[in-house]
């Protein structure tokens, strides 16, 4: 690829305000590069001047970046804890109107997932969950609520008989009134303000993309982002070594919850 990936770096951030420098590299410029090649692009430059002209070249641009596979109780044995420890634990401490948020959300099946979960004990009237990714095309997949039937391969029977309608063979559609319990918003890991005081933060399988600097400065904004005794439910591949020297202790495994304040 002609010309530098170190200057392409710098104007992707003026233009998305993503920084790369803060995803692994290898693994995202080969990404970038494929992605460049599909198109015909010869250089880096030219790419950015295609993608500030082109809306359509842009969002497929971001869509392509920001890694979304998600499905619907992704890792089923740890939604099980969720709701058999976690949750009883968390209405112990802080009642049952409780603040969730489901960070880097991708096409809304985790935040969606947390609502079914919480509509077995609560009306859902009473149930917001907070959903946010970087990537607005898939904020808009979200909110659509159509998915295939692979994502819904781990979802207990009982939530797709209730809050699903088939469409065809393989398509569903989530009711109405699951999607009026989440509020989608868009938002940078990396540069944004969190949201404050949460009982719950979800954020998982998507820190594995970061750089170690990076992971760590984001677990430190989570950690400010909870209540003291708050949780935070990570993915089956980002453990967390030496949680205690960001403010948490090991709760469960996957779970972590905010010592100190």
């Amino acid at each position: 690829m002609v010309d530098s990936y170190e200057m392409f770096k710098e104007q992707i951030l003026k233009l998305t305000t993503i920084d790369l420098n803060s995803y692994k590299e290898r693994q995202m410029k080969r990404r970038i590069d494929a992605l460049i090649a599909k198109h015909n692009i010869s250089s880096y430059s030219t790419y950015v001047t295609a993608l500030k002209n082109d809306k359509a070249m842009y969002e497929e641009f971001v869509t392509y970046l920001t890694i979304n596979v998600s499905e619907f109780y992704r890792n089923p044995e740890q939604w099980e804890i969720l709701e058999k420890d976690i949750y009883p634990y968390l209405t112990n401490q802080f009642g049952k109107k409780l603040k969730v948020w489901s960070a880097a959300c991708s096409t809304g099946d985790e935040p969606y997932s947390l609502v079914m979960l919480l509509s077995k004990y609560m009306p859902l009237n009473q149930i917001r969950v907070i959903a946010t990714d970087i990537d607005k095309q898939i904020l808009e997949k979200a909110q659509g609520g159509i998915y295939n039937d692979k994502s819904l391969k781990g979802l207990p029977q009982e939530f797709i008989n209730k809050y699903f309608t088939q469409l065809s063979e393989k398509s569903f559609k989530i009711n109405d009134e699951i999607k009026r319990c989440v509020e989608f918003k868009n938002h940078n890991l990396l540069k944004d303000p969190y949201p404050d005081s949460c009982d719950l933060i979800v954020c998982r399988n998507v820190l594995i993309y970061f750089t170690e600097e990076a992971k760590m400065d984001i677990y430190k904004k989570f950690n400010r982002a909870l209540k003291k005794d708050g949780i935070l439910f990570v993915g089956s591949t980002e453990q967390i070594i030496q949680p205690q020297t960001l403010g948490f202790a090991s709760h469960k495994s996957f779970f972590y919850k905010k010592i100190g304040d």
